[in-house]
């Protein structure tokens, strides 16, 4: 286990190698987790979604997330977690690509299927991070390049991999996912939409679930949810203001809303994941 602590105690990168899968039940943690499984096969549940997998595999997730691996063949892997006040991805986009690609993303799964060529370049990076840890003074500059080539190497297969991909054609999941982004402030039931595709509600359910892997009251509580989170991470708004701002009557019942879905409070999310350099920045 290797980690890079901030002045206050927090962990910014952490390196792990577990003997067993200590995911083995729900967790929730302040940092961005990437799984790399280099053996076995199993079910990797994150929030109320699941995606089967098979190694070699990376999974990926974003703070405060609550996962677990299910084993159906026993796993081995190795976990990197890094803080954003140690790496920011939504500062870093264009360098690396991975926000909305390999975190924040509700539509596509969070994984990444690779090669044996491919894990063993995975695994040559992991020694090159480990390595940098065992100096006497690591060095945050070679370990946060190192990540980034880790993040930048990702999003380039995963980029391939998605272009590589025949998703059937469904124009009406493409023009839900396009209503849903357009109006999941103010419609909140999946009849609304299913109303606006002119289908069914089962029918909808169906095509939803086939298309995206997920219902669609998943997917419109989860667009909500990870604009609230994106509030809280990139902006200096208020509780009160981002529960305005997403059409809540009003901040606790905001509050009550987002910790049924996560668990954790808004502050709580806030504190632990701090609030993004972007904040302050023109995006």
């Amino acid at each position: 286990m290797n980690k890079v602590f901030s002045d206050t105690g927090n962990v910014l990168l952490g390196l792990y190698h577990p003997e067993d899968n200590t995911l083995a039940s729900p967790a929730q943690f302040a940092e961005y987790t990437v799984i790399l499984i280099t053996e076995g096969e199993g079910i990797f549940h994150a929030d109320f979604a699941s995606f089967p997998f098979t190694s070699p595999v990376i999974l990926f997730s974003t703070p405060q997330q609550s996962i677990y691996i299910k084993e159906t063949k026993p796993v081995k892997y190795v976990m990197l977690q890094f803080h954003s006040d140690f790496y920011c991805i939504e500062y870093h986009r264009n360098e690396v690509a991975c926000n909305g690609l390999l975190f924040n993303n509700i539509y596509i799964e969070p994984s990444l299927k690779l090669s044996q060529g491919e894990l063993d370049s995975y695994l040559q990076l992991i020694r090159q991070i480990n390595d940098e840890f065992k100096q006497p003074d690591p060095s945050d500059i070679v370990l946060r390049a190192y990540l980034q080539l880790f993040l930048a190497k990702s999003s380039s297969i995963k980029i391939k991999s998605i272009e590589k991909q025949k998703v059937f054609k469904d124009e009406k999941m493409d023009l839900f996912k396009q209503l849903l982004e357009e109006n999941f402030l103010t419609l909140h039931k999946p009849s609304d939409y299913a109303s606006l595709l002119a289908m069914t509600p089962n029918n909808f359910t169906k095509q939803c679930t086939r298309r995206f892997n997920k219902t669609p009251s998943q997917l419109i509580q989860e667009r909500l949810i990870l604009e609230a989170k994106k509030q809280l991470h990139l902006t200096r708004l208020s509780i009160k203001e981002i529960a305005f701002a997403l059409k809540f009557q009003d901040e606790y019942y905001f509050s009550r809303v987002f910790k049924k879905m996560t668990k954790i409070s808004p502050q709580t999310f806030r504190n632990t994941t701090g609030i993004s350099i972007v904040a302050d920045l023109s995006i």
